[in-house]
């Protein structure tokens, strides 16, 4: 539970200064995606609030790839998790690098929306037993989070993020910069990261099927429970 309120609550911060950013200054990235490809130049200079954002997106993303590999338990999506991480690290690190700041805000706005409502939704399934008891209103959260868990998850990234982000780098990026560099390598990465949505989004889609069928006869924490389990050492004999 610790891990999952510290997430929640570095989610819900980073995505509130994200949507800060995006409509409470004068960047009109979301409502107009073409425009993070205006006036690009190389070397051109970062905003100060576009970096801070991403100095902790960075570091945040550097240690998940330390915690899938040292210190979280290995499950069945583990390795999809670690190419999710690295994937992230290295679009946030050569999109500060590369000048395409501006674009790098737009996806993350798009993907911390749904890591704040899974946070909150797996906070609520613990909450909800606590003290060998169960508590409605937790219970009531965690199924409300779920559900729009799994309509942000489609909505943002599976419907804004293809309409916004890779219409603006596949091809608003040519019109504005025909010879833009690292266009190929930037497309591909972002590509890849919207198969791995698509794939945890056939994932969220298959479980809740078994809920609805009666498989799952409630809601609990999918990743917790899908641990790899190793083999139990056999029971000795009594001597």
């Amino acid at each position: 539970m610790p891990e999952s309120a510290w997430k929640f609550l570095f989610y819900l911060g980073a995505w509130s200064y994200s949507t800060y950013l995006l409509f409470g200054t004068d960047y009109p990235f979301f409502h107009d995606p073409p425009s993070v490809f205006y006036d690009w130049k190389p070397g051109m200079a970062v905003p100060r609030d576009i970096a801070v954002a991403y100095v902790l997106q960075g570091s945040f993303y550097g240690h998940s790839i330390y915690a899938t590999l040292y210190l979280d338990a290995w499950r069945k999506d583990s390795v999809v998790m670690l190419v999710h991480h690295v994937v992230t690290l290295v679009l946030i690190v050569s999109s500060y690098a590369f000048r395409y700041h501006k674009v790098g805000i737009l996806v993350l706005f798009l993907h911390d929306i749904s890591d704040v409502q899974l946070e909150f939704t797996k906070l609520n399934v613990y909450f909800k037993s606590r003290g060998g008891a169960h508590h409605r209103l937790h219970a009531l959260a965690a199924d409300l989070g779920c559900l729009s868990f799994c309509l942000s998850w489609f909505w943002f990234r599976l419907y804004w993020f293809p309409l916004k982000v890779l219409y603006a780098t596949s091809y608003c990026s040519l019109r504005s910069v025909p010879d833009i560099p690292f266009y190929f390598f930037f497309n591909v990465l972002l590509l890849l990261l919207t198969l791995m949505n698509l794939y945890w989004f056939l994932y969220i889609v298959a479980f809740a099927a078994k809920v609805l069928t009666g498989q799952v006869r409630e809601l609990k924490d999918v990743r917790e429970y899908d641990t790899a389990e190793a083999p139990s050492p056999k029971p000795r004999k009594a001597e």
